[in-house]
C-alpha cells in the first residue's frame, strides 16, 4: 500500500443510506481521510448526515476482513482466493446435484441495494441456481408496500413516493425520516425538504406513537397505539366515502372498484375504531378532511406500519388515500420514479398482473410473495424434516445478518450450525458468517464503484449518477463484483470458467431479447453489433452502459443522440438532471384489468381478520422499535464515531410505566416476550406514550466467534429475540416486530 502523504479527492456516492448523497473524499495515499457533501451533486447539493461524514471511519475499519476465510478443521483460516473458490464448488455443488437446487437457500441482507454488486449479481445466481429458497430482509422490512403495489398497479415495484418538493400537505404514518434519511423514498436532506414544506405554508402530519424528532417538527401530531394504523387508515377511507370528499380527478377512468371499496370499509368508521386506536373520533374525521382539502397531499407510510399485523393493508390504504384525493400520478402527491436504467418503456395495457402463494414454504406453509419466502422461517426451513421436499442443507448469505435481523435469532444460531455447507460474502466475521465455511470479503466501499440501482427507482428527483472506485483496489482483494461472479460460477458447476463469461452471457441475453422486442429501439438489429458498441472498463460498466442505452433516457444505440450512455454519464462527475418526477399512469400499470385494482381480492379477503382487530386490545406494554441517525440496521455499531450518545441500545418507556413498574431511569429491566428474554438498561422519557415501550433494531454483539471489536464492548441485546417467529403478516410474510405484547420488570441490578 502506498505510504505517501499527497492529499487529493475524489467523487463517491454514499452507499451508507437510503440518501444516497454525494460525497467528495479527502484521500491522502490510499487511505480517506474526510468526507464532506459534494455541493454541486445534482442530487444531494452538498446534505451530509453522521454516517456519510464517517465515510472514512467505516471505510477504514481495522476489523473488516481482508482475505478470505475458509473453514479447516473446525477453525476459519485465512485462504487464497483460489482456495476459498475450490471450497465453494465443492461444498455446494455436492448438494445440488444431491437434494436438488431447492435444498440451497439464498440469504440476502440490506447492504445488497448499497452496492453495485449487489443489484447486478444475485438475479443471475437466482436464475442459474434454479432454487425457490430466497430469504431476504425485505420480508422484515418492506415486503407489504411491494404486495400492495403488486395488487393495485400489478408491479411489485411500482411504488409511487410523495413529492417532497412541491406537496401542500405530507401525512406520515410509521416514519421518522429525520433519523432515517427515508426509505423506499430516496430523498437527500430529508430534514430540510419537510421544513420547506412548512416554510412555504404547508401542512406536515406525523401518526408514530413516539415523539420522534419527525413528530416534534410536525404540526399535528398523532400518538397511535401500535399496530392499528390501517384501522386508522380505514377509519380516514370511511370518512371519504361518508363524507362525499372523494375526487379522483383525472384518474377516473384508470380505477376500478371503487363502490366495491365503499362497501368493504363501512364497518371502520371513526368511532368504531377510536377505542382500538386510541385516536379519538374527531381526530380521526379532522385527518381525513384536511387530506381532503388541501391543494395537494401524499400520504407516505414506512417500517412502523409495515412491521406490523396488518403491514399490507396498512400499505394498501395509504396508496387508497391517495387514491380517492386525487393525489397519485400527481405533482405534489405521489408519482412514480422513471429511473434512467429501467427496462425500455413498452405502451400502456394490460399486463400479466401479480400473483401470491405460487410456491410455499415446506414447513409453514407460508406462501411465497415476490419470488421469496420469509426470512422468519429460516431457520425451520434448515432444521425441521417434512415428508414433503428437502430441508435447506445448504446457505448463501450475501451481506446478511439474520442472526441479529430476524425473529428467534437464538433457534436460526444453532440452525446454521446444523448446515452441510454455508458461505458467507461479508466484510466481517460477524454473528451469522461466524457459522460459514467460507467467507469471501468485498473491499471497502472506496475501492469500489457506486450507482443505485435500486434507490433511483424511488428517488423524488429523476437524475443519474455513476462514481467511479476512488482508491485502487488494495493488492490481495479481489472486486466485489469479482466474487459474486465467481460464486455463481462456483455454485452452477462452471467453477473455473473466467468470471467475465457472466457479464457477457447477461450482455447477450439482454440484447438478444432486446432485438426481438417489437417496442426496443434496437429492435430488428443485430445483438452482435450492438455488443461491440458497449464502453466501459469492465463487465459490469459494460452492462450499465447497456441498461442506460436500452433505458427511457438511452440512445438506444444511437438512435437518438441526446441520449444517454455510460461515457455522458463520466462526462458529468456531479451527475445528470432529469427532471421532477412527472405523471406516468397508465404506463406502469401491468394488472390484468390495465386499470388500477382499488379492491384486490386478496386484500377483500384479509378484510375480516382487520374488522377483528377493532375487538383486540393489548395485554400489558407494546414493544415498538426505533431508528439511529448514526447506524443502519447491524452494520455500523463497530465504528467508535457512530456509537455512544443517543445511539444506544436503551429501553425507552413512559414516566408513568416506569413509576407504576418501579423502574429508575437507568436501571435494569427484564423484558420478556413469546421468544426469550433480554435485559437492557431502561431509558425514562416522555417522548413515547404510556404503555408502549421502544427497543432498537441491530443489536446484541455479544456471541462468540465473532471479529467485531468495537461493537462488543458495548453489545446491546437483540430485541428481536423476543419474537418467535410465528407473528407473520399473513399475505407478505413479513415478520410482525411492531406492536407486540411484552412483560418488564425491573432486575434490582445495575446494567
Amino acid at each position: 500500500m502506498s505510504t505517501t502523504t499527497d492529499s487529493r479527492t475524489a467523487l463517491r456516492i454514499c452507499p451508507l443510506c437510503e440518501a444516497t448523497c454525494g460525497l467528495t473524499l479527502t484521500i491522502e495515499g490510499t487511505r480517506v481521510t474526510g468526507a464532506r457533501g459534494d455541493r454541486a451533486d445534482v442530487f444531494s447539493q452538498g446534505f451530509i448526515c453522521p454516517k456519510g461524514a464517517s465515510f472514512g471511519a467505516v471505510d477504514s475499519d481495522p476489523d473488516r476482513l481482508r482475505t478470505p476465510l475458509v473453514r479447516k478443521d473446525g477453525e476459519l483460516r485465512e485462504a487464497t482466493w483460489e482456495e476459498a473458490f475450490d471450497a465453494v464448488a465443492a461444498g455446494l455443488r455436492p448438494v445440488v446435484e444431491t437434494y436438488g437446487p431447492h435444498a440451497v437457500g439464498v440469504v440476502l441482507g440490506n447492504p445488497n441495494v448499497h452496492t453495485m454488486a449487489g443489484a447486478l449479481y444475485p438475479p443471475v445466481l437466482l436464475g442459474a441456481l434454479g432454487t425457490r429458497s430466497l430469504f431476504t430482509a425485505s420480508t422484515i422490512d418492506q415486503m407489504p408496500k411491494h404486495v400492495s403495489s403488486g395488487l393495485l398497479f400489478g408491479d411489485a415495484t411500482a411504488i409511487p413516493v410523495p413529492d417532497l418538493d412541491r406537496t401542500d400537505h405530507l401525512l406520515l404514518i410509521g416514519a421518522n425520516p429525520l433519523e432515517s434519511n427515508g426509505s423506499l423514498c430516496t430523498a437527500p436532506d430529508f430534514p430540510g425538504k419537510l421544513k420547506a414544506i412548512k416554510a412555504r405554508g404547508g401542512t406536515l402530519t406525523v401518526i408514530d406513537p413516539r415523539r420522534t424528532r419527525t413528530a416534534k417538527l410536525a404540526d399535528r401530531h398523532v400518538a397511535i397505539r401500535p399496530g392499528t394504523d390501517a384501522l386508522l387508515l380505514a377509519a380516514m377511507t370511511y370518512v371519504l366515502y361518508e363524507e362525499k370528499l372523494t375526487d379522483l380527478g383525472e384518474l377516473t377512468e384508470l380505477v376500478q372498484g371503487l363502490d366495491e371499496l365503499r362497501d368493504a370499509v363501512r364497518d371502520f368508521t371513526p368511532e368504531a375504531v377510536a377505542e382500538a386506536c386510541d385516536v379519538d373520533a374527531g381526530t380521526i374525521r379532522a385527518l381525513a378532511r384536511e387530506l381532503a382539502a388541501a391543494p395537494t397531499a401524499a400520504v407516505y407510510g414506512r417500517i412502523g406500519s409495515c412491521t406490523v399485523p396488518h403491514g399490507t393493508l396498512a400499505s394498501w390504504l395509504v396508496d387508497v388515500l391517495n387514491i380517492l384525493t386525487g393525489n397519485l400520478d400527481r405533482p405534489g402527491g405521489a408519482l412514480f420514479p422513471h429511473e434512467a436504467t429501467a427496462k425500455t418503456p413498452r405502451p400502456a395495457g394490460p399486463g400479466r398482473g401479480f400473483a401470491l402463494g405460487r410456491w410455499h414454504s415446506r414447513v409453514s406453509r407460508h406462501p411465497e410473495a415476490k419470488g421469496e419466502l420469509p426470512i422468519a422461517a429460516l431457520a425451520e426451513e434448515i432444521d425441521t424434516a417434512t415428508a414433503e421436499g428437502q430441508p435447506v442443507r445448504a446457505v448463501i448469505a450475501i451481506a446478511a445478518n439474520p442472526v441479529l435481523s430476524t425473529p428467534d435469532g437464538d433457534r436460526l444460531d444453532k440452525a446454521l450450525d446444523s448446515l452441510d455447507f454455508m458461505v458467507s460474502v461479508d466484510p466481517y466475521l460477524n454473528e451469522t458468517s461466524r457459522h460459514a465455511h467460507v467467507v469471501l470479503p468485498p473491499p471497502p466501499p472506496s475501492q469500489s464503484p457506486h450507482h443505485d440501482f435500486a434507490f433511483n427507482h424511488f428517488a423524488i428527483r429523476n437524475q443519474v449518477r455513476y462514481t467511479r472506485a476512488a482508491v485502487p483496489l488494495e493488492p490481495g482483494r479481489m472486486a466485489e463484483t469479482e466474487i459474486l461472479a465467481r460464486l455463481i460460477l462456483a455454485a452452477t458447476g462452471m467453477h473455473g470458467t473466467d468470471p467475465s463469461a457472466v457479464d457477457a452471457m447477461v450482455i447477450d441475453q439482454t440484447l438478444g431479447k432486446a432485438v426481438k422486442d417489437p417496442h426496443s429501439p434496437v429492435h430488428g438489429r443485430d445483438p452482435r453489433e450492438l455488443a461491440a458498441l458497449l464502453t466501459g472498463d469492465n463487465g459490469p460498466e459494460r452492462r450499465l452502459d447497456m441498461m442506460l442505452r436500452l433505458g427511457p433516457y438511452g440512445d438506444g444505440f444511437g438512435v437518438r443522440r441526446e441520449g444517454l450512455t455510460l461515457d455522458k454519464l463520466l462526462d458529468a462527475p456531479h451527475g445528470i438532471d432529469l427532471g421532477p418526477l412527472q405523471p406516468r399512469l397508465p404506463q406502469p400499470l401491468k394488472t390484468r384489468s390495465g386499470r388500477v385494482e382499488l379492491l384486490p381480492q386478496p386484500i377483500a379477503d384479509d378484510l375480516p381478520r382487520l374488522r377483528d382487530a377493532l375487538r383486540q386490545r393489548p395485554e400489558g406494554l407494546v414493544l415498538v422499535g426505533r431508528r439511529h441517525l448514526r447506524s443502519n440496521n447491524s452494520w455500523m455499531h463497530n465504528i467508535p464515531a457512530l456509537t455512544g450518545g443517543t445511539n444506544r441500545c436503551t429501553l425507552h418507556l413512559h414516566p408513568d410505566d416506569a413509576a407504576r413498574l418501579g423502574i429508575a431511569d437507568g436501571g435494569a429491566v427484564r423484558i420478556k416476550g413469546a421468544g426469550g428474554e433480554v435485559t437492557a438498561e431502561a431509558e425514562v422519557t416522555d417522548g413515547i406514550r404510556r404503555g408502549v415501550v421502544s427497543l432498537p433494531h441491530g443489536w446484541g454483539h455479544d456471541r462468540p466467534g465473532t471479529r467485531m471489536s468495537h461493537a462488543a464492548t458495548d453489545p446491546g441485546v437483540n430485541v428481536n429475540q423476543l419474537l418467535d417467529g410465528s407473528l407473520l403478516d399473513p399475505l407478505s410474510g413479513n415478520a410482525v416486530l411492531n406492536g407486540i405484547s411484552v412483560e418488564v420488570s425491573p432486575t434490582g441490578t445495575t446494567p
